[in-house]
């Protein structure tokens, strides 16, 4: 098996007039950053909120007939609602296999497409084997997540819509996980630009392609860990698509999970979009420092990928809070007040004096080594930034309250 740059100009016959041509847009924030031009490819506003579905559409065109009687598909998350929506549109029956601990965003996602969502497992790799199972029982039609070169020539498409939009265009910066939209873009942007140079992003907590494999090395199994960036957890690449990626991306390279994180983060305050842990990692790498544009002697405007948009109202509640935190805007101070009335009032009233705002209080009386007439108290407080916190405590202090940051 392999997929060539025909493959994807003709996949785009059954894609393009379909799934949305996804707008491209300019980040002057990431520009300062690393000192190049750098744009960013909006996926994460493609039909069901993620590039799965060129996968999707270009896997069930090339089926045909064969799909008639329904797909079955392993997923976590995205494949799935990509391929539902597809097979929605063709009036085909769908069957997903997702892990037990899959987002419920995603799944319930799938469902409402009107998808068969069955949980099972740990993880995609489980997913995919017991969908692999079920439609070798029924006699249907199976489409694997990545490594497979319909669903690898249909990602592809989204390379062709980055050489039409940016005539310029020097670095691609995509998330990998299981490889098939890596490599899909680096087979189409390379067979037209062999100057331009594809970066694959995957994350630290679950990392599948090695940056370094003796010929022959077999590959090893990881157990993906739990990650913002579930779209692109897998234990291994295929075996297309760990050859197509060897063969034609230039680098691959590591984030943590924390850089991921306050990515999310950048692109919801300064681009005022919505982008999933999987997205996000193309991000991460420009500015946590995996991948620089300049010192890689980028020529032309760098583009990253913002694969997906689909995550938890609960997880992005959780990634700003966390944000808010480590920039010192939302900081938690531990005290010890008197045990009698009116002592906690004029706690808060010095904190009132210096402007932040109070959030939550709580008296805390067991398992700390308080005086018979003493109490603890927690505030959560909101400041102006780290600055600002460090005047709120010193200010409590200079009250005659011992007060200390918990982190």
């Amino acid at each position: 098996m392999t997929v060539t740059a025909d493959d994807v100009r003709r996949a785009r016959a059954a894609v393009g007039g379909v799934a949305r041509h996804t707008p491209v847009l300019p980040s002057a924030t990431l520009s300062e950053t690393t000192g190049t031009e750098v744009v960013l490819k909006a996926e994460s506003l493609q039909r069901t909120g993620a590039f799965k579905v060129r996968g999707a559409l270009a896997k069930l065109a090339a089926l045909g007939e064969e799909c008639a009687r329904g797909v079955v598909l392993g997923s976590a998350g995205n494949h799935a609602q990509g391929v539902a929506w597809a097979a929605r549109e063709r009036g085909v029956p769908c069957v997903v296999y997702m892990p037990a601990e899959a987002s419920i965003q995603k799944s319930e996602g799938a469902a409402e497409l009107g998808a068969d969502v069955r949980l099972v497992g740990e993880t995609v790799d489980d997913a995919v084997a017991a969908a692999r199972t079920h439609a070798q029982e029924h006699g249907l039609a199976f489409v694997h997540p990545f490594d497979d070169p319909d669903i690898v020539a249909g990602q592809g498409t989204l390379g062709l819509e980055l050489l039409e939009d940016l005539p310029d265009l020097g670095a691609v910066v995509v998330p990998i996980g299981g490889g098939g939209l890596c490599s899909g873009v680096a087979v189409a942007v390379k067979a037209a630009r062999p100057d331009v140079q594809v970066i694959g992003v995957q994350v630290a907590s679950c990392a599948p392609f090695p940056r370094s494999l003796a010929a022959g090395e077999p590959l090893p199994a990881l157990r993906p860990a739990s990650t913002l960036a579930d779209g692109i957890a897998v234990k291994r690449p295929g075996a297309l698509t760990l050859e197509l990626v060897g063969r034609w991306v230039d680098r691959v390279v590591v984030v943590p999970e924390d850089d991921v994180a306050e990515a999310m983060v950048l692109l919801m305050e300064k681009a005022k979009l919505v982008v999933e842990g999987a997205g996000a990692v193309g991000v991460a790498a420009l500015t946590g420092g995996a991948f620089d544009p300049a010192a890689a002697g980028v020529r032309g405007t760098t583009c990253v990928v913002l694969s997906g948009g689909n995550v938890d109202a609960g997880t992005l509640a959780l990634v700003a809070r966390r944000h808010e935190t480590e920039a010192g805007r939302r900081v938690v101070l531990f005290t010890r007040v008197p045990d009698r009335p009116g002592a906690l009032a004029r706690l808060l009233a010095c904190v009132a004096d210096t402007g932040a705002n109070l959030l939550e209080v709580d008296h805390v009386r067991e398992g700390v080594d308080l005086h018979v007439r003493e109490t603890a108290v927690q505030l959560v407080l909101e400041t102006r930034g780290a600055g600002h916190a460090d005047a709120v405590q010193h200010a409590i202090a200079g009250a005659g309250y011992a007060a200390r940051v918990v982190r």
